[in-house]
Protein backbone atom coordinates (compact mmCIF):
# COMPACT_ATOMS: atom_id res chain seq x y z
CA UNK A 1 0.00 0.00 0.00
CA UNK A 2 1.72 3.53 -1.30
CA UNK A 3 1.71 5.66 1.76
CA UNK A 4 2.19 9.69 1.80
CA UNK A 5 3.78 11.60 4.41
CA UNK A 6 4.39 14.99 5.11
CA UNK A 7 6.89 17.16 7.16
CA UNK A 8 5.37 19.62 9.74
CA UNK A 9 7.34 21.98 12.36
CA UNK A 10 7.14 24.47 15.00
CA UNK A 11 10.12 26.79 15.37
CA UNK A 12 8.72 28.55 18.70
CA UNK A 13 8.48 25.13 20.46
CA UNK A 14 11.44 23.23 18.25
CA UNK A 15 9.04 20.55 17.35
CA UNK A 16 9.32 18.61 14.62
CA UNK A 17 7.06 15.68 13.55
CA UNK A 18 6.39 13.30 10.07
CA UNK A 19 2.90 12.54 9.52
CA UNK A 20 1.96 9.44 7.54
CA UNK A 21 -1.12 7.71 6.07
CA UNK A 22 -2.72 5.93 3.65
CA UNK A 23 -3.61 8.93 1.38
CA UNK A 24 -3.43 12.30 0.78
CA UNK A 25 -6.58 14.08 2.59
CA UNK A 26 -5.64 11.88 5.98
CA UNK A 27 -2.28 13.23 6.09
CA UNK A 28 -3.01 16.54 5.64
CA UNK A 29 -5.92 16.56 7.99
CA UNK A 30 -3.46 14.96 10.36
CA UNK A 31 -0.79 17.99 9.94
CA UNK A 32 -3.64 20.78 10.23
CA UNK A 33 -4.72 19.11 13.61
CA UNK A 34 -1.00 18.18 14.94
CA UNK A 35 -0.30 22.46 13.88
CA UNK A 36 -3.38 23.50 15.51
CA UNK A 37 -2.30 21.42 18.72
CA UNK A 38 1.45 23.15 18.73
CA UNK A 39 -0.40 26.05 18.19
CA UNK A 40 -2.26 26.13 21.23
CA UNK A 41 1.04 25.00 23.23
CA UNK A 42 2.53 27.63 21.93
CA UNK A 43 0.43 30.14 22.80
CA UNK A 44 0.02 29.29 26.32
CA UNK A 45 3.72 29.32 26.80
CA UNK A 46 3.56 32.81 25.45
CA UNK A 47 0.97 33.40 28.26
CA UNK A 48 2.90 31.83 30.76
CA UNK A 49 6.07 33.61 29.76
CA UNK A 50 4.00 37.49 29.83
CA UNK A 51 2.27 36.44 33.49
CA UNK A 52 5.94 35.39 34.74
CA UNK A 53 7.61 38.89 33.23
CA UNK A 54 4.40 40.38 34.79
CA UNK A 55 4.95 38.71 38.23
CA UNK A 56 8.37 40.26 38.17
CA UNK A 57 7.47 43.61 37.27
CA UNK A 58 5.24 43.80 39.98
CA UNK A 59 7.42 43.20 42.60
CA UNK A 60 8.20 46.64 43.90
CA UNK A 61 8.49 45.63 47.60
CA UNK A 62 9.89 43.17 49.76
CA UNK A 63 6.31 41.40 50.91
CA UNK A 64 5.55 41.27 47.14
CA UNK A 65 8.99 39.49 46.61
CA UNK A 66 8.83 37.33 49.64
CA UNK A 67 5.37 36.05 47.85
CA UNK A 68 6.68 35.93 44.66
CA UNK A 69 9.34 33.51 46.06
CA UNK A 70 6.68 31.53 47.41
CA UNK A 71 4.40 31.26 44.70
CA UNK A 72 7.62 29.48 42.28
CA UNK A 73 8.55 27.17 45.12
CA UNK A 74 4.93 26.21 44.49
CA UNK A 75 5.36 26.24 41.60
CA UNK A 76 8.46 24.25 41.24
CA UNK A 77 7.40 21.36 43.71
CA UNK A 78 4.24 20.78 41.48
CA UNK A 79 6.22 20.22 38.57
CA UNK A 80 8.30 17.77 40.45
CA UNK A 81 5.51 16.23 41.76
CA UNK A 82 3.66 16.03 37.79
CA UNK A 83 6.96 13.81 37.34
CA UNK A 84 6.98 11.49 40.03
CA UNK A 85 3.38 10.97 39.29
CA UNK A 86 3.58 10.70 35.44
CA UNK A 87 2.40 7.07 35.51
CA UNK A 88 0.06 7.14 38.08
CA UNK A 89 -1.67 10.50 36.78
CA UNK A 90 -2.74 8.01 33.42
CA UNK A 91 -3.97 5.88 35.86
CA UNK A 92 -6.18 7.75 37.62
CA UNK A 93 -7.65 9.35 34.04
CA UNK A 94 -10.59 7.43 33.24
CA UNK A 95 -10.76 7.07 29.59
CA UNK A 96 -8.42 7.48 27.67
CA UNK A 97 -9.48 8.64 23.95
CA UNK A 98 -13.32 8.79 22.60
CA UNK A 99 -13.94 9.10 19.11
CA UNK A 100 -16.08 11.98 19.68
CA UNK A 101 -13.16 14.42 20.91
CA UNK A 102 -11.93 14.22 17.16
CA UNK A 103 -15.05 15.07 15.84
CA UNK A 104 -15.83 19.03 15.46
CA UNK A 105 -19.14 20.64 16.03
CA UNK A 106 -18.33 24.42 15.54
CA UNK A 107 -20.83 27.01 14.62
CA UNK A 108 -20.20 28.57 11.43
CA UNK A 109 -17.42 31.61 12.34
CA UNK A 110 -18.67 34.56 9.65
CA UNK A 111 -21.77 36.59 10.90
CA UNK A 112 -24.30 36.39 9.31
CA UNK A 113 -25.08 39.86 6.76
CA UNK A 114 -27.41 42.49 8.67
CA UNK A 115 -30.21 43.19 6.57
CA UNK A 116 -29.73 46.72 4.82
CA UNK A 117 -31.75 49.71 6.19
CA UNK A 118 -33.98 50.64 3.20
CA UNK A 119 -35.21 54.49 2.95
CA UNK A 120 -38.96 54.68 2.89
CA UNK A 121 -40.59 56.26 -0.11
CA UNK A 122 -42.30 60.01 0.63
CA UNK A 123 -45.51 60.14 0.69
CA UNK A 124 -47.40 61.70 -2.81
CA UNK A 125 -48.40 65.08 -2.77
CA UNK A 126 -52.17 65.29 -2.31
CA UNK A 127 -53.87 67.85 -4.40
CA UNK A 128 -56.63 68.30 -1.84
CA UNK A 129 -53.50 69.26 1.33
CA UNK A 130 -53.94 73.50 2.23
CA UNK A 131 -50.69 74.05 0.62
CA UNK A 132 -51.71 73.17 -2.69
CA UNK A 133 -55.12 75.04 -2.53
CA UNK A 134 -55.62 78.85 -4.13
CA UNK A 135 -55.21 81.22 -1.04
CA UNK A 136 -57.52 84.04 -2.23
CA UNK A 137 -57.49 87.08 -0.49
CA UNK A 138 -60.69 89.39 -0.78
CA UNK A 139 -59.45 91.11 -3.67
CA UNK A 140 -58.10 88.13 -5.75
CA UNK A 141 -62.07 87.23 -5.47
CA UNK A 142 -62.92 90.60 -6.75
CA UNK A 143 -60.24 90.87 -9.84
CA UNK A 144 -61.07 87.76 -11.97
CA UNK A 145 -57.71 87.41 -13.29
CA UNK A 146 -55.76 87.90 -10.02
CA UNK A 147 -57.82 85.11 -8.44
CA UNK A 148 -56.84 82.66 -11.62
CA UNK A 149 -53.68 83.64 -11.12
CA UNK A 150 -53.63 82.11 -7.71
CA UNK A 151 -55.63 79.16 -8.94
CA UNK A 152 -52.77 78.82 -11.62
CA UNK A 153 -50.26 79.15 -9.09
CA UNK A 154 -51.56 76.39 -6.46
CA UNK A 155 -51.95 74.19 -9.36
CA UNK A 156 -48.13 74.62 -10.98
CA UNK A 157 -46.75 73.83 -7.07
CA UNK A 158 -48.45 70.77 -7.20
CA UNK A 159 -47.33 69.67 -10.43
CA UNK A 160 -43.76 70.79 -9.19
CA UNK A 161 -43.79 68.89 -5.78
CA UNK A 162 -45.39 65.94 -7.82
CA UNK A 163 -42.54 65.70 -10.27
CA UNK A 164 -39.62 66.42 -7.60
CA UNK A 165 -41.94 63.28 -5.26
CA UNK A 166 -41.58 61.29 -8.45
CA UNK A 167 -37.94 61.75 -8.90
CA UNK A 168 -37.20 61.01 -5.45
CA UNK A 169 -39.34 57.98 -5.01
CA UNK A 170 -37.43 56.36 -8.45
CA UNK A 171 -34.12 57.42 -6.62
CA UNK A 172 -34.90 55.41 -3.21
CA UNK A 173 -36.63 52.49 -5.29
CA UNK A 174 -33.25 52.25 -7.18
CA UNK A 175 -31.62 52.37 -4.41
CA UNK A 176 -33.23 50.59 -1.89
CA UNK A 177 -33.01 48.27 -5.44
CA UNK A 178 -29.39 48.05 -5.00
CA UNK A 179 -28.85 47.39 -1.61
CA UNK A 180 -31.32 44.54 -1.55
CA UNK A 181 -29.48 43.15 -4.28
CA UNK A 182 -25.94 43.89 -2.73
CA UNK A 183 -27.11 42.36 0.63
CA UNK A 184 -28.46 38.99 -1.68
CA UNK A 185 -25.26 38.43 -3.05
CA UNK A 186 -23.52 38.86 0.60
CA UNK A 187 -26.21 36.50 1.94
CA UNK A 188 -25.32 34.04 -1.13
CA UNK A 189 -21.82 33.88 -0.56
CA UNK A 190 -22.29 33.61 3.12
CA UNK A 191 -24.69 31.11 2.71
CA UNK A 192 -22.35 28.97 0.20
CA UNK A 193 -19.49 29.92 2.97
CA UNK A 194 -21.59 28.22 5.67
CA UNK A 195 -23.24 25.43 3.33
CA UNK A 196 -19.04 24.28 2.37
CA UNK A 197 -17.97 24.97 6.69
CA UNK A 198 -20.60 22.42 7.43
CA UNK A 199 -20.09 19.92 4.46
CA UNK A 200 -16.20 19.83 5.44
CA UNK A 201 -17.14 19.14 8.97
CA UNK A 202 -19.85 17.09 7.96
CA UNK A 203 -17.07 15.48 5.91
CA UNK A 204 -14.45 15.35 9.07
CA UNK A 205 -17.02 13.84 11.37
CA UNK A 206 -17.95 10.84 8.51
CA UNK A 207 -14.60 10.37 8.34
CA UNK A 208 -14.06 9.69 11.89
CA UNK A 209 -16.74 7.67 12.25
CA UNK A 210 -15.28 4.95 8.83
CA UNK A 211 -12.30 5.19 11.19
CA UNK A 212 -13.93 4.01 13.74
CA UNK A 213 -15.73 1.29 12.03
CA UNK A 214 -12.29 0.52 10.21
CA UNK A 215 -10.75 0.17 13.88
CA UNK A 216 -13.35 -2.19 14.68
CA UNK A 217 -12.80 -4.10 11.65
CA UNK A 218 -9.13 -4.00 12.79
CA UNK A 219 -7.95 -2.76 9.72
CA UNK A 220 -3.89 -2.41 9.95
CA UNK A 221 -3.65 0.79 8.88
CA UNK A 222 -6.42 1.99 11.20
CA UNK A 223 -5.27 0.05 14.17
CA UNK A 224 -2.01 2.06 13.69
CA UNK A 225 -4.11 5.29 13.87
CA UNK A 226 -6.17 4.55 16.61
CA UNK A 227 -3.31 3.67 18.49
CA UNK A 228 -1.77 7.78 17.56
CA UNK A 229 -4.63 9.05 18.42
CA UNK A 230 -4.68 7.20 21.87
CA UNK A 231 -0.95 8.29 22.29
CA UNK A 232 -1.88 12.17 21.58
CA UNK A 233 -4.53 12.51 23.33
CA UNK A 234 -2.45 11.40 26.73
CA UNK A 235 -1.43 14.54 28.04
CA UNK A 236 2.69 15.45 29.24
CA UNK A 237 4.09 18.32 30.08
CA UNK A 238 4.59 20.00 26.77
CA UNK A 239 8.22 20.62 27.26
CA UNK A 240 8.75 17.19 26.42
CA UNK A 241 8.97 15.54 22.71
CA UNK A 242 5.61 13.67 22.38
CA UNK A 243 6.79 12.05 19.13
CA UNK A 244 6.24 8.28 18.37
CA UNK A 245 6.44 6.10 15.19
CA UNK A 246 4.04 3.04 15.51
CA UNK A 247 3.92 -0.45 13.52
CA UNK A 248 1.01 -3.10 13.54
CA UNK A 249 1.51 -6.34 12.53
CA UNK A 250 -1.94 -7.82 11.82
CA UNK A 251 -1.05 -11.12 11.55
CA UNK A 252 0.95 -11.59 15.05
CA UNK A 253 -1.08 -8.58 16.43
CA UNK A 254 2.20 -6.77 17.46
CA UNK A 255 2.43 -2.89 17.60
CA UNK A 256 5.94 -1.57 17.67
CA UNK A 257 6.26 1.83 19.24
CA UNK A 258 9.08 3.57 18.44
CA UNK A 259 9.02 6.19 21.11
CA UNK A 260 10.74 9.54 21.11
CA UNK A 261 11.63 10.46 25.15
CA UNK A 262 12.42 13.66 26.68
CA UNK A 263 15.98 13.91 27.78
CA UNK A 264 17.20 14.69 30.81
CA UNK A 265 17.00 18.84 29.75
CA UNK A 266 13.25 18.34 29.64
CA UNK A 267 12.97 17.50 33.27
CA UNK A 268 12.27 20.41 35.69
CA UNK A 269 15.65 20.62 38.51
CA UNK A 270 14.10 23.47 40.28
CA UNK A 271 13.31 22.61 43.91
CA UNK A 272 12.76 26.05 45.90
CA UNK A 273 13.17 30.26 45.78
CA UNK A 274 13.78 31.85 48.19
CA UNK A 275 14.09 35.85 48.23
CA UNK A 276 17.04 37.19 50.28
CA UNK A 277 16.44 40.55 51.60
CA UNK A 278 19.95 41.62 52.67
CA UNK A 279 21.09 41.25 48.83
CA UNK A 280 17.48 41.96 47.20
CA UNK A 281 17.67 38.88 44.89
CA UNK A 282 16.24 35.64 44.80
CA UNK A 283 18.16 32.87 45.45
CA UNK A 284 17.27 29.43 43.98
CA UNK A 285 17.96 25.94 44.54
CA UNK A 286 18.31 22.79 42.58
CA UNK A 287 18.07 18.84 42.72
CA UNK A 288 21.50 17.21 42.87
CA UNK A 289 23.00 15.52 39.91
CA UNK A 290 22.07 12.59 41.48
CA UNK A 291 18.71 12.84 42.66
CA UNK A 292 17.92 14.64 38.99
CA UNK A 293 19.37 11.28 37.33
CA UNK A 294 17.08 8.97 39.45
CA UNK A 295 14.02 11.32 38.83
CA UNK A 296 14.87 10.76 35.23
CA UNK A 297 15.31 7.01 35.28
CA UNK A 298 12.14 7.04 36.78
CA UNK A 299 10.45 8.79 34.33
CA UNK A 300 11.58 7.29 31.49
CA UNK A 301 10.23 3.29 33.35
CA UNK A 302 7.07 5.54 33.73
CA UNK A 303 6.50 6.43 30.54
CA UNK A 304 7.14 3.34 29.04
CA UNK A 305 4.77 1.81 31.24
CA UNK A 306 2.23 4.37 31.02
CA UNK A 307 2.73 4.06 26.93
CA UNK A 308 1.71 0.41 27.11
CA UNK A 309 -0.68 0.83 29.69
CA UNK A 310 -2.66 3.12 27.91
CA UNK A 311 -2.50 1.29 24.50
CA UNK A 312 -3.66 -2.01 26.35
CA UNK A 313 -6.53 0.04 28.37
CA UNK A 314 -7.74 1.91 24.87
CA UNK A 315 -7.81 -1.69 22.66
CA UNK A 316 -11.64 -1.74 22.99
CA UNK A 317 -11.02 -3.97 19.35
CA UNK A 318 -8.82 -6.12 20.99
CA UNK A 319 -6.51 -5.71 17.91
CA UNK A 320 -3.37 -6.02 20.11
CA UNK A 321 -1.96 -9.02 21.69
CA UNK A 322 1.86 -7.86 22.34
CA UNK A 323 3.51 -4.30 22.53
CA UNK A 324 6.98 -3.56 21.44
CA UNK A 325 8.15 0.01 22.93
CA UNK A 326 11.60 1.57 22.02
CA UNK A 327 12.45 4.16 23.62
CA UNK A 328 14.41 6.93 21.83
CA UNK A 329 16.39 9.66 23.22
CA UNK A 330 17.59 13.29 21.10
CA UNK A 331 20.34 14.70 22.82
CA UNK A 332 23.96 16.07 22.34
CA UNK A 333 26.79 14.05 23.18
CA UNK A 334 28.77 16.02 25.32
CA UNK A 335 32.51 14.22 24.29
CA UNK A 336 31.74 15.41 20.96
CA UNK A 337 29.43 18.22 20.62
CA UNK A 338 27.37 15.83 18.22
CA UNK A 339 23.38 15.05 17.94
CA UNK A 340 22.88 11.62 18.68
CA UNK A 341 19.84 9.50 19.13
CA UNK A 342 19.91 6.42 21.04
CA UNK A 343 17.77 3.99 21.75
CA UNK A 344 18.03 3.76 25.33
CA UNK A 345 15.64 1.17 26.44
CA UNK A 346 13.33 -1.64 24.59
CA UNK A 347 10.55 -3.57 26.28
CA UNK A 348 7.96 -6.30 24.89
CA UNK A 349 4.99 -7.13 26.55
CA UNK A 350 1.84 -9.81 26.10
CA UNK A 351 -1.32 -8.64 26.81
CA UNK A 352 -1.87 -11.08 29.37
CA UNK A 353 1.02 -11.07 31.26
CA UNK A 354 0.39 -6.88 31.69
CA UNK A 355 -3.22 -7.13 32.33
CA UNK A 356 -2.20 -9.22 35.61
CA UNK A 357 -0.03 -5.80 36.80
CA UNK A 358 -1.16 -3.81 39.73
CA UNK A 359 0.70 -0.78 37.86
CA UNK A 360 -1.12 2.06 40.79
CA UNK A 361 2.01 -0.29 43.40
CA UNK A 362 4.91 -1.22 41.04
CA UNK A 363 8.24 0.14 41.26
CA UNK A 364 8.54 1.44 37.90
CA UNK A 365 12.09 -0.12 37.17
CA UNK A 366 11.10 -3.26 38.89
CA UNK A 367 8.14 -3.71 37.08
CA UNK A 368 10.38 -2.95 33.74
CA UNK A 369 13.21 -5.31 35.05
CA UNK A 370 10.46 -8.13 35.87
CA UNK A 371 8.73 -8.08 32.34
CA UNK A 372 12.36 -8.55 31.09
CA UNK A 373 12.90 -5.21 29.60
CA UNK A 374 16.12 -4.22 27.79
CA UNK A 375 18.30 -1.26 29.01
CA UNK A 376 21.19 0.35 30.83
CA UNK A 377 20.96 0.06 34.00
CA UNK A 378 21.65 4.02 34.44
CA UNK A 379 19.70 5.23 31.95
CA UNK A 380 20.34 9.23 32.11
CA UNK A 381 23.69 7.84 30.43
CA UNK A 382 22.23 7.07 27.42
CA UNK A 383 24.08 4.17 26.55
CA UNK A 384 22.35 2.49 23.45
CA UNK A 385 20.78 -0.79 23.38
CA UNK A 386 19.44 -2.88 20.58
CA UNK A 387 15.51 -3.05 19.59
CA UNK A 388 14.15 -6.22 20.65
CA UNK A 389 12.01 -5.93 17.22
CA UNK A 390 12.68 -2.71 15.06
CA UNK A 391 11.31 -3.75 11.54
CA UNK A 392 12.02 -1.61 8.69
CA UNK A 393 9.25 -1.96 6.26
CA UNK A 394 11.11 -0.18 3.44
CA UNK A 395 13.59 -3.17 2.75
CA UNK A 396 13.48 -3.20 -0.65
CA UNK A 397 14.68 -6.94 -0.32
CA UNK A 398 11.41 -8.49 0.91
CA UNK A 399 9.37 -10.20 -1.79
CA UNK A 400 6.41 -12.19 -1.54
CA UNK A 401 7.15 -15.97 -0.17
CA UNK A 402 5.47 -19.13 -1.03
CA UNK A 403 4.24 -22.47 1.13
CA UNK A 404 6.64 -25.14 -0.38
CA UNK A 405 6.66 -27.93 2.92
CA UNK A 406 2.95 -28.97 2.18
CA UNK A 407 4.75 -30.72 -1.43
CA UNK A 408 7.55 -32.60 0.52
CA UNK A 409 7.49 -36.65 1.61
CA UNK A 410 9.33 -38.87 2.90
CA UNK A 411 10.90 -39.22 -0.82
CA UNK A 412 11.87 -35.78 -1.55
CA UNK A 413 15.49 -34.96 -1.25
CA UNK A 414 15.94 -31.50 0.17
CA UNK A 415 20.00 -31.50 -1.30
CA UNK A 416 18.58 -31.39 -4.78
CA UNK A 417 15.67 -28.98 -4.17
CA UNK A 418 15.80 -25.81 -6.97
CA UNK A 419 17.90 -23.07 -4.54
CA UNK A 420 14.75 -21.06 -4.99
CA UNK A 421 12.00 -23.11 -3.82
CA UNK A 422 14.91 -23.92 -0.60
CA UNK A 423 15.09 -20.37 0.95
CA UNK A 424 10.95 -20.71 0.72
CA UNK A 425 11.27 -23.42 2.16
CA UNK A 426 13.70 -22.23 5.28
CA UNK A 427 11.94 -19.29 5.77
CA UNK A 428 8.34 -21.01 5.69
CA UNK A 429 10.11 -23.43 8.39
CA UNK A 430 11.64 -20.45 10.66
CA UNK A 431 8.32 -18.57 10.58
CA UNK A 432 6.73 -21.53 12.34
CA UNK A 433 9.32 -21.63 14.77
CA UNK A 434 9.28 -17.41 15.11
CA UNK A 435 5.52 -17.63 15.10
CA UNK A 436 5.56 -19.04 19.05
CA UNK A 437 6.87 -15.61 20.37
CA UNK A 438 4.73 -13.59 17.72
CA UNK A 439 7.84 -13.10 14.98
CA UNK A 440 7.49 -12.99 11.51
CA UNK A 441 10.49 -13.87 8.61
CA UNK A 442 10.25 -12.32 5.66
CA UNK A 443 12.63 -13.66 2.44
CA UNK A 444 14.66 -11.16 0.05
CA UNK A 445 14.97 -10.78 -3.32
CA UNK A 446 18.26 -11.79 -5.06
CA UNK A 447 19.54 -12.78 -1.95
CA UNK A 448 22.70 -14.48 -3.59
CA UNK A 449 23.91 -11.54 -4.63
CA UNK A 450 22.92 -9.71 -1.24
CA UNK A 451 24.34 -12.49 1.54
CA UNK A 452 21.14 -12.61 3.26
CA UNK A 453 18.32 -14.92 2.56
CA UNK A 454 15.71 -14.16 4.90
CA UNK A 455 15.01 -11.66 7.93
CA UNK A 456 13.30 -12.74 11.13
CA UNK A 457 12.38 -10.27 13.50
CA UNK A 458 11.55 -11.92 16.67
CA UNK A 459 9.58 -9.99 19.81
CA UNK A 460 11.27 -12.71 22.39
CA UNK A 461 12.81 -10.41 25.14
CA UNK A 462 15.59 -13.12 25.50
CA UNK A 463 16.62 -14.30 22.35
CA UNK A 464 14.77 -11.31 20.20
CA UNK A 465 15.44 -9.05 17.61
CA UNK A 466 16.77 -8.79 13.92
CA UNK A 467 18.34 -12.60 12.64
CA UNK A 468 19.56 -13.22 9.96
CA UNK A 469 19.23 -16.61 7.97
CA UNK A 470 20.78 -17.99 5.28
CA UNK A 471 20.51 -21.00 3.34
CA UNK A 472 23.03 -23.39 1.61
CA UNK A 473 21.82 -26.38 -0.44
CA UNK A 474 24.85 -27.66 -0.79
CA UNK A 475 25.87 -31.32 -1.45
CA UNK A 476 29.43 -30.76 -0.38
CA UNK A 477 30.87 -29.79 3.20
CA UNK A 478 30.22 -25.73 4.34
CA UNK A 479 33.83 -24.17 4.74
CA UNK A 480 35.06 -21.10 6.53
CA UNK A 481 33.99 -18.48 4.27
CA UNK A 482 30.49 -19.69 3.86
CA UNK A 483 30.41 -18.39 8.04
CA UNK A 484 32.79 -15.76 7.73
CA UNK A 485 30.65 -14.25 5.43
CA UNK A 486 27.34 -14.65 7.58
CA UNK A 487 29.24 -13.21 10.34
CA UNK A 488 29.79 -9.96 8.21
CA UNK A 489 26.09 -10.04 7.21
CA UNK A 490 25.05 -10.08 10.82
CA UNK A 491 27.40 -6.56 11.34
CA UNK A 492 26.06 -5.00 8.42
CA UNK A 493 22.61 -5.31 9.06
CA UNK A 494 23.14 -4.55 12.72
CA UNK A 495 21.16 -8.07 13.48
CA UNK A 496 21.24 -9.77 16.67
CA UNK A 497 22.36 -13.19 15.60
CA UNK A 498 23.09 -15.10 12.32
CA UNK A 499 21.35 -18.70 11.18
CA UNK A 500 23.38 -20.62 8.74
CA UNK A 501 21.49 -24.05 7.84
CA UNK A 502 22.82 -26.22 4.65
CA UNK A 503 21.69 -29.79 3.36
CA UNK A 504 25.47 -30.88 4.25
CA UNK A 505 27.61 -30.56 6.78
CA UNK A 506 30.52 -28.15 8.34
CA UNK A 507 33.90 -28.05 8.19
CA UNK A 508 36.16 -28.06 11.59
CA UNK A 509 37.53 -24.46 11.05
CA UNK A 510 33.94 -23.53 10.42
CA UNK A 511 32.58 -24.38 14.05
CA UNK A 512 36.13 -23.06 15.39
CA UNK A 513 35.49 -19.64 13.55
CA UNK A 514 31.90 -19.03 15.08
CA UNK A 515 32.64 -20.23 18.59
CA UNK A 516 31.60 -16.76 20.54
CA UNK A 517 30.01 -15.49 17.97
CA UNK A 518 26.01 -14.95 17.80
CA UNK A 519 25.70 -17.39 15.27
CA UNK A 520 24.21 -20.71 15.02
CA UNK A 521 25.35 -23.96 12.36
CA UNK A 522 22.08 -26.23 11.48
CA UNK A 523 23.31 -29.19 9.75
CA UNK A 524 21.20 -31.26 7.45
CA UNK A 525 20.49 -33.25 9.98
CA UNK A 526 19.28 -30.84 12.41
CA UNK A 527 17.11 -29.40 9.34
CA UNK A 528 15.38 -33.13 9.24
CA UNK A 529 14.64 -33.05 12.82
CA UNK A 530 13.05 -29.00 12.59
CA UNK A 531 10.59 -30.11 9.89
CA UNK A 532 9.92 -33.73 11.58
CA UNK A 533 9.40 -30.75 14.82
CA UNK A 534 6.51 -29.01 12.47
CA UNK A 535 4.91 -32.23 10.65
CA UNK A 536 6.84 -32.68 7.86
CA UNK A 537 9.37 -35.29 6.55
CA UNK A 538 11.81 -35.48 3.82
CA UNK A 539 15.21 -36.69 3.02
CA UNK A 540 18.84 -35.93 2.02
CA UNK A 541 20.68 -37.64 0.04
CA UNK A 542 24.03 -35.96 -1.33
CA UNK A 543 25.27 -38.51 -3.42
CA UNK A 544 22.05 -38.80 -5.04
CA UNK A 545 21.86 -34.84 -5.14
CA UNK A 546 24.92 -34.42 -6.67
CA UNK A 547 23.57 -36.98 -10.09
CA UNK A 548 20.21 -35.03 -10.51
CA UNK A 549 22.21 -31.89 -9.52
CA UNK A 550 24.77 -32.89 -12.35
CA UNK A 551 22.33 -33.92 -14.88
CA UNK A 552 20.75 -30.89 -14.63
CA UNK A 553 23.66 -29.08 -15.29
CA UNK A 554 24.20 -30.85 -18.78
CA UNK A 555 20.56 -29.87 -20.22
Amino acid sequence: MDMWQLEVRHDGLNKYRVIRGKDKGEVEEKARVQLVVWEGMWQRKLAAERKALEREQKALDKETKLQLADERTREALEALTEIENILKSSLDAGELFDWESLKEHFEFPEKKPDPPKLQKTPKAPVKTDWKYRPQLGLIDKVIGSRKQRRITEAESKFSKDTSAWEEEKQRIITQNAELEAQYQEKLDKWEEEQREFMEKQQQHNSQIDKRSKEYLAMEPYAVADYCEYVLQASEYPEEFPKQFDLDYNPDTKTLIVEYSLPSIEHVPSLKGVKYVQTRDEFSESFLSATALNALYDSLIYQITLRTIYELYESNTANAIDSVVFNGWVKSIDRSTGQEINPCILSLQAGRAEFSALNLANVDPKACFRNLKGVGSSKLYSLTPVAPILNIDREDSRFIESYAVAGDLGESTNLAAMDWEDFEHLIRELFEKEFSETGGEVKITQASRDRGVDAIAFDPDPIRGGKVVIQAKRYTNTVGVSAVRDLYGTVMNEGATKGILVTTSNYGPDAYEFAKGKPLTLLTGSNLLHLLEKHGHKATIDLKAAKKILSERDDR
